[in-house]
């Protein structure tokens, strides 16, 4: 970590104490949108989150994936309500990684003030992804893409500007830009587990494309825009369990039974050893994959190390979350208690972009395992 790096991590963490703190997490998600629009164009003017990683031409700061992961990590540890992960995750990337300017030029700018929510597409009703099983077809008419199909928990969804569609065509797979308000759109949001991520079901109806953004490109731009998004999950999921086992210790030093600090039985000494493992383990993972999307020298191939780092994240935070309720006792499986809310973004999140068991299956097709080694030795 550099000197600008913990200047910024200090900076969003100061930011989300204040903004995102655990009465403002519960205010929000009782909402319908799940954020605070003032608030999200104040983080994105005051510390340029949402275009962090976006260059300079498009209203962006010109960092990196490295500096956005920070982000992203201290956005966990606060659970912050706000679109961060479907603009500066999804939305931004895919964006950058096609090759069309002025889809650049029209967009990014908008993303990186606040003014504009934008989400992607990732899957179907089923949750399976659009690489695999794109549900959204578009066709030609007079001269102009339309689109029908439905998709399933798209993020911020139901009240985003802009959505970005990628959709099987002739050709093959293609990204559409979307607006909200075009005519057979329709949003339901969804009664997810996990209130402080919103999601919504999108249903398109012969819905008028604002524009086609790339070209023949699309496929390999969304899996790399895929990885780059769980490799910045992956920075959240661990920068939610460090907060996990900061909860937990701090009440293990407090809580007192049979005269003294339940944080002073070996037993307790223990799981929260074990709790620091799985932290630090999993920052560890999610930095690399973070330096893999920024394509830092040295670096491990992104896909590998995104899918590393989303399967090993993922058990990590679930591991810690129920650990932190388990060591809290009566009092962490009350609503009051914070404990529940960081448990189901564990479980929700682990789902997001293909479970473990998925990002596995990728690593081993990727390292060419064939159930009895690597091939080759």
């Amino acid at each position: 970590m550099t000197d600008e790096a913990t200047q910024l991590r200090e900076s969003v963490r100061a930011a989300f104490t204040d903004l995102s703190a655990p009465s403002e997490v519960r205010r929000r998600m009782a909402t319908a949108r799940g954020w605070d629009g003032k608030v999200w164009r104040r983080l994105c003017g005051e510390l340029e989150l949402a275009g962090l990683a976006v260059p300079e031409e498009y209203g962006g700061s010109g960092f990196s994936a490295v500096e956005l992961g920070i982000v992203f990590e201290e956005a966990g540890r606060s659970l912050l309500c706000a679109p961060l992960f479907s603009g500066a995750g999804l939305a931004a990337p895919l964006l950058l990684a096609l090759d069309d300017v002025a889809a650049r030029e029209r967009y990014l700018p908008g993303i990186c003030d606040g003014s504009t929510v934008a989400t992607v597409v990732t899957s179907d009703t089923f949750g399976t992804s659009v690489l695999d099983r794109p549900s959204v077809e578009a066709v030609e008419r007079d001269g102009a893409a339309v689109l029908s199909g439905e998709a399933g928990y798209v993020i911020d969804g139901a009240f985003a500007d802009l959505i970005l569609v990628p959709a099987r065509t002739p050709e093959g797979l293609r990204v559409f830009a979307v607006d909200a308000t075009a005519k057979g759109l329709r949003a339901i949001p969804l009664s997810t587990l996990d209130q402080t991520r919103k999601q919504a079901r999108l249903i398109f109806d012969r819905v008028p494309a604002a524009a086609r953004i790339g070209g023949s490109e699309a496929a390999v731009a969304v899996r790399r825009t895929f990885d780059v998004a769980r490799a910045l999950l992956a920075g959240e999921q661990a920068g939610a369990a460090g907060r996990c086992l900061e909860i937990t210790v701090e009440y293990a030093k407090t809580r007192v039974q049979f005269g003294r600090p339940i944080g002073s039985f070996q037993a307790v000494k223990q799981k929260a050893a074990e709790m620091l493992i799985l932290v630090e383990s999993a920052r560890s993972a999610a930095m690399t994959a973070a330096g893999s999307a920024a394509g830092l020298p040295d670096a491990p191939e992104l896909a590998q190390a995104a899918a590393i780092a989303h399967a090993y994240c993922s058990e990590a935070f679930v591991a810690v979350a129920a650990e932190m309720i388990q060591l809290h006792g009566g009092i962490g499986f009350t609503w009051e208690h914070d404990a529940h809310l960081y448990f189901k973004r564990a479980w929700t999140s682990r789902e997001l972009l293909g479970h473990p068991e998925e990002q596995l299956e990728v690593l081993a097709r990727s390292l060419s395992f064939d159930g009895r080694g690597i091939a080759g030795g």
